[in-house]
C-alpha cells in the first residue's frame, strides 16, 4: 500500500485552507482592499502555491518566481541527469565538479547540518535512500547485505568542499548527495527573499506542506495555522496556532510509506541503522525563522527522537511539536503557548 501524490495535494490544500480561512475581504493598513493573486506550479515533484496578497503582484513577478523554482530544481534535483548534484553524484571517486553560487552554499548549509546533528540528517543520504526507493512502485525492505554497502558509502565527513573553486567532491565512489530535506526550505527562502526585493510584505509560500507565511495578513493580523491530525483525513486539525513571519513544516509517517508483512516502513531513514526510522513518533512540527532551518529540522528531529529534539529546537532558536502514536503532545515551551488545542484526545505529555 503506497501514499501518493494526490495524499500530498490534500495535505497541502488542507493546510492552505486553514492559512487563509478568512482573508477575502482584506484590507491593508491603510484601509485599501487588497485581492490577492496567487499560482500553483508544479516542480520540486511536488504543488507549489505562492500567494500575494498586494495589488501590485503582476504577471511577471509569477513568471520571475517560476522561472527562480525551475533553475533552484535543475541545479540541485539528483534524477536530472543535466543537474549540478547529478554530475556531481557521477563523479564520485573520479573529480570534483565545479557548481554554481547556490549549489555549493546548500551542500555547504546541509554538512554543517550534518555536523551539528552528528551525521543524523546526512546529505550523502542518496545511496540508502535509492536503495529503499519509499514513496515509489515496487518499494521494499532490500537485503542485509545491500544495506550495509549502501551504509557505509553515507558519510558527510567525505563531503569535500573547495570555497576559492567552488568545487564539490566525494571521496568514495558510489557516493551520493541527496537534498531531498534540504532544497523545498532553501527554494521557499529563496522566494522569500525574491518577494522582499520587489516591496512585498505579505504572502503565502507553500512548497507541498512546506509553508512560509511571510509578514502578517493584510491589515497587521496573523496568520491562522492548523496543525494536522495525524490519523484522520486532510482538514481536520488537532488544534491552531498564529504565527507572523515563520516558516512551518511538518514531517509524520503518513507521507510516504509502505507495508510488508504487516510493518509500516516510513521515509526517513536513520543513517545509523540504515534502516527507516521506528519509533512511537507520528509527527513532528517545526516553526522557525527561515524555511530551510523549518525543512531540516523536522527530519532530523523525527531521527533524534522528542527528549533529544525538544532541546535542540530551543537551542536553535525553534518551536517544536512532537506527537506520537498513543495521543500525546510534547513541545517546547514556546509551541506549548501558541497552540490552540481542539481536539481533547490529544492530551500535553511534558
Amino acid at each position: 500500500m503506497y501514499k501518493n501524490k494526490v495524499a500530498v495535494l490534500l495535505l497541502t490544500m488542507s493546510l492552505l485552507a486553514a492559512l487563509l480561512s478568512g482573508c477575502t475581504g482584506n484590507t491593508s493598513t491603510s484601509g485599501q482592499a487588497v485581492t490577492p493573486v496567487s499560482e500553483t506550479f508544479f516542480i520540486f515533484d511536488t504543488v507549489v502555491t505562492i500567494k500575494i496578497y498586494d495589488n501590485r503582484a503582476t504577471t511577471k513577478n509569477f513568471q520571475e518566481l517560476e522561472a527562480l523554482m525551475k533553475d533552484i530544481d535543475s541545479k540541485i534535483n539528483r534524477s536530472n541527469e543535466d543537474s549540478e548534484i547529478y554530475k556531481v553524484n557521477a563523479n564520485a571517486g573520479i573529480a570534483p565538479v565545479q557548481v554554481s553560487q547556490e549549489t555549493f552554499d546548500l551542500v555547504k548549509i546541509a554538512v554543517d547540518y550534518a555536523q551539528q546533528t552528528g551525521g543524523l540528517l546526512d546529505p550523502s543520504i542518496g545511496p540508502l535512500v535509492s536503495l529503499w526507493n519509499i514513496g515509489h512502485e515496487g518499494a521494499h525492505v532490500p537485503p542485509a547485505a545491500d544495506i550495509e554497502a549502501a551504509q557505509k558509502l553515507v558519510d558527510y565527513r567525505k563531503i569535500e568542499l573547495n570555497e576559492d573553486a567552488r568545487e564539490i567532491y566525494l571521496q568514495d565512489k558510489g557516493m551520493d548527495i541527496d537534498l531531498g530535506s534540504y532544497g523545498k526550505g532553501f527554494a521557499a527562502d529563496l522566494i522569500y527573499d525574491y518577494l522582499q526585493t520587489q516591496g512585498f510584505e505579505s504572502a503565502i509560500i507553500d512548497l507541498g506542506g512546506n509553508v512560509f507565511a511571510m509578514g502578517n495578513k493584510p491589515g497587521g493580523r496573523e496568520w491562522n495555522v492548523g496543525i494536522q491530525h495525524p490519523d484522520q483525513k486532510r482538514g481536520i486539525d488537532i488544534g491552531t496556532l498564529k504565527v507572523t513571519d515563520k516558516s512551518m513544516v511538518t514531517a509524520g509517517i503518513y507521507e510516504r510509506f509502505f507495508v510488508e508483512n504487516g510493518k509500516t516502513y516510513m521515509h526517513i531513514l536513520d543513517p545509523r541503522t540504515g534502516y527507516p526510522v521506528d519509533n512511537n513518533i507520528s509527527s513532528v512540527t517545526i516553526i522557525a525563522d527561515t524555511s530551510t532551518a523549518a525543512d531540516t529540522m523536522d527530519t532530523s528531529l523525527l531521527i533524534m527522537g522528542i527528549e533529544d529534539g525538544l532541546k535542540f529546537a530551543e537551542e536553535n532558536n525553534a518551536q517544536a511539536l512532537f506527537i506520537t502514536k498513543d495521543k500525546k503532545l510534547y513541545a517546547t515551551p514556546g509551541f506549548k503557548e501558541m497552540l490552540n488545542k481542539t481536539n481533547d484526545e490529544y492530551t500535553f505529555a511534558n
